[in-house]
């Protein structure tokens, strides 16, 4: 790969996250910009002028690819493949990669909902019904993963990398309220995925699960008081 590569972005941010993980697991070089979402800049943190013209919302995570620049994690993601196609993350075969983009579409819409309503919740009872909603989604995702090893087919693909952010917090959601069953299928896929190329790149340390807990533990009593 050597085209001129940039990911603005942060560890915290489960968008961010699937952007770093793809770059990694195929070994594109690039430049981390380290840039927090918009809940965790400081009232003086100063944004770069390029990011202020090219992420129309202002948040994380956006892509630079010599000069073009691209906000938002999915459409990055496809943006990725179609500019460098070295070790792709999406099949060649067009019914191959009409199932990894409607599981994308689909973890999307059913995982990631509920799992942001578990750390964003206030009150017991929310954060037990958006865990149960969580813990339907991980199941059916498991479901999948139980014929070839993967979310959508016989290979890692981009359905991976929309997915990673969930088994980097799994830990911290627990601590956060998430009490239901995981699906033995969902967590055998996060011992596979914790052997990719591209899960080093991601993988939370104690020191960032404590700094993810304690700011949500914070934001909760905010929102009680």
């Amino acid at each position: 790969m050597t085209a001129d590569v940039a990911l603005y972005g942060h560890w915290i941010c489960p968008f961010a996250t699937r952007v770093q993980f793809a770059l990694h697991q195929r070994r594109i070089a690039h430049e981390l910009i380290d840039l927090p979402p918009s809940a965790v800049r400081g009232p003086d943190f100063e944004l770069p002028p390029e990011f202020i013209e090219h992420s129309p919302q202002g948040e994380i995570p956006m892509l630079r690819i010599g000069d073009r620049y691209l906000a938002d994690s999915i459409p990055i993601l496809e943006w990725m493949e179609s500019e460098v196609p070295d070790q792709p993350l999406l099949p060649l075969d067009e019914t191959a990669r009409a199932l990894v983009r409607e599981r994308m579409a689909w973890i999307d819409r059913s995982a990631f909902r509920p799992m942001v309503g578990v750390y964003y919740g206030t009150e017991p009872d929310r954060i037990a019904r958006a865990g149960e909603k969580l813990a339907d989604a991980l199941a059916q995702m498991g479901k999948w993963t139980e014929e070839t090893g993967w979310l959508a087919g016989p290979d890692v693909s981009l359905a991976e990398a929309v997915a990673m952010p969930i088994h980097v917090r799994m830990a911290g959601l627990e601590r956060l309220g998430y009490s239901a069953d995981i699906s033995p299928s969902f967590a055998a896929h996060g011992e596979r995925c914790r052997s990719l190329h591209g899960w080093a790149a991601v993988a939370w340390s104690a020191e960032q699960c404590d700094e993810f807990v304690g700011r949500f533990a914070a934001y909760r009593r905010e929102r009680r008081d």
